[in-house]
């Protein structure tokens, strides 16, 4: 009796666990690593080839609103960025629901700061690359001396 009884218990246990792990798997199955290592590389690979509404559209709410997406659009217009083309190396949990995405641009290996917000993975500009909040809030003409472009 003690016997089927344990039994019994060790299998609520495990099964209980079990069901609780899938049950925490994101749409699709796919878990939240892989997910955002194929977000953060479409976004990089977007960044690359200068389409840049498509990064703006990515960025999170606090990052849109340092610059609107038609005058970030302008200015990328105005003074296309070529970094290169980037590899997404990993995605990592951190504190707090933010994400570390490493990726890499040549032989220089940086990291992006990621979150969800509404129920997508978005970029933070603010904790990835605060410089480029600084020169956005810009006037237009300020942002592309900073760049090195002429209008």
């Amino acid at each position: 009796m003690r016997v089927t009884l344990l039994a019994m218990v060790v299998v609520l246990v495990v099964g209980g666990w079990t069901t609780h792990h899938h049950t925490a798997a994101p749409p699709g199955g796919q878990d939240p690593a892989a997910r955002l290592i194929h977000v953060a590389q479409a976004f990089d690979d977007n960044y690359a080839a200068n389409r840049d509404g498509a990064v703006w559209d990515r960025f999170d709410r606090a990052s849109q609103s340092v610059i609107t997406r038609a005058n970030y659009i302008l200015r990328h217009r105005l003074c296309p960025t070529a970094p290169g083309s980037a590899t997404v190396i990993g995605a990592q949990a951190a504190a707090h629901g933010w994400w570390r995405v490493t990726y890499r641009i040549d032989q220089v290996t940086l990291v992006d700061l990621w979150h969800r917000e509404g129920g997508h993975w978005r970029f933070s500009l603010w904790r990835s690359n605060p410089g480029a909040v600084h020169l956005y809030r810009l006037p237009l003409a300020a942002y592309l001396r900073a760049q090195g472009c002429t209008n």
